[in-house]
């Protein structure tokens, strides 16, 4: 294969991979995500990187924690209560924001 189409492959998911964290990122904020959790430290709920660290090798991790992003959840993390997820924020916005979540290193 020619070297100018590997390299243009490469390039492509390159970005495609920088606008998917970025998307992933958006959505986390305007969903208020961000109020309860951080990055890389605990604050009211887990941090992200607790919670891709948690569900790394987890079977059906990302259904599991976009059903719990949906309904709330309690006991994975604590005795703190996650509250539902408004009906505002889509099913396909949790779904990019849990991939974004478990992407977390």
């Amino acid at each position: 294969m020619n070297a100018r189409y590997l390299i243009a492959i490469a390039a492509s998911l390159s970005v495609s991979a920088t606008a998917f964290a970025a998307e992933g990122e958006a959505l986390f904020k305007q969903s208020n995500c961000n109020m309860c959790h951080a990055a890389a430290s605990a604050s009211l709920g887990p941090s992200l990187k607790d919670i891709a660290a948690k569900y790394a090798n987890a079977a059906g991790a990302q259904s599991k924690l976009e059903a719990k992003v949906r309904n709330g959840g309690k006991g994975s993390f604590g005795s703190m209560p996650m509250p539902a997820t408004p009906k505002s924020v889509s099913d396909e916005s949790i779904k990019i924001i849990i991939q974004w979540i478990l992407s977390q290193k």
